[in-house]
């Protein structure tokens, strides 16, 4: 079947029941840079905001090289006659979270703030963003769009689409900086919910793709011990230690009363398609539980 008449991704997913737990991206820092107007398959070298696509590779070599994340963010609806360039970035291990924001006057500025953020200053309010880049994947646009337009109605100075964040089978997929809380199908949920739940300091496991600058096998972990216990406080049961023993994955977490060891092991699935455009299948890792104690 061809990629323009098989069933998108994400509802091939959606009846496959795919795991979530455990597939963040991976990311301990972050760049988001406001490119408005429409993307091409790649946001930063197929842009009109970005006219030389050379610059928009220097941009990306900039701040992949100091090894962070970088995504476009645009503001949902209506595009703006006059482009502005606002950019956040965010640190997002355990402990050290943080999220800086400024503005500059063209893209060449880009090039040269500081990966670290200091040009600019601390944000007061958490970046909500949707991927919602749908030359990237026919998903993200039709349920990022939609899951994007229902947070910004109640959120809207927080709120941004952004470009391709992975995951595009768990479409609408949404990323929460600078914890970097990474969740799927937030489309099928009360999308403005999960960020209200944000603001109690608290998720939603069954969305919950995992925290990006923790291991997926600590992101499976917790999502056990979570779905156990009931316990949805973001910083809760933090990891402690990580031991790989004859085919089996240790993972000891802090708990509320001690130390938490949970027991799984890796299986490889059935080969998918975890994109609309792809054109080879593949097999994807899952997490099993075995134990906890």
């Amino acid at each position: 079947m061809t990629p323009a008449r098989r069933p998108p991704c994400s509802d091939q997913s959606l009846l496959r029941n795919d795991p979530m737990y455990g597939t963040a991206s991976a990311g301990h820092s972050w760049v988001m840079l406001e490119l408005s107007g429409g993307w091409g398959h790649s946001a930063l070298l197929d842009s009109p905001a970005i006219v030389d696509p050379n610059l928009g590779r220097a941009i990306a070599r900039h701040f992949e090289t100091a090894g962070m994340r970088i995504a476009a963010i645009r503001r949902p609806g209506r595009r703006p006659a006059a482009p502005r360039w606002r950019w956040f970035i965010a640190h997002s291990d355990e402990g050290r979270e943080a999220l800086y924001t400024g503005e500059v006057s063209g893209p060449d500025d880009y090039l040269r703030l500081a990966p670290d953020g200091s040009d600019g200053a601390p944000s007061p309010d958490p970046l909500v963003a949707i991927c919602a880049h749908g030359r990237h994947d026919q998903c993200c646009a039709v349920r990022g769009r939609a899951a994007c337009a229902a947070i910004a109605d109640e959120y809207p100075e927080i709120t941004w689409e952004c470009s391709h964040l992975g995951g595009d089978r768990f479409a609408a997929t949404m990323l929460v900086l600078p914890e970097g809380l990474c969740y799927g199908r937030v489309d099928s949920a009360d999308s403005a919910d999960l960020v209200r739940l944000y603001f109690d300091g608290r998720v939603n496991d069954a969305f919950l793709r995992g925290r990006t600058s923790l291991p997926h096998a600590v992101q499976a972990a917790q999502h056990f011990v979570r779905e156990a216990t009931g316990e949805d406080r973001i910083h809760a049961l933090s990891p402690l230690d990580v031991v790989h023993d004859e085919g089996r994955i240790r993972v000891r977490l802090r708990g509320p009363s001690g130390p938490i060891d949970v027991v799984l092991t890796e299986k490889m699935t059935d080969p998918l398609l975890s994109m609309c455009s792809a054109k080879v299948e593949g097999s994807v890792r899952t997490f099993v539980f075995e134990s906890m104690s």
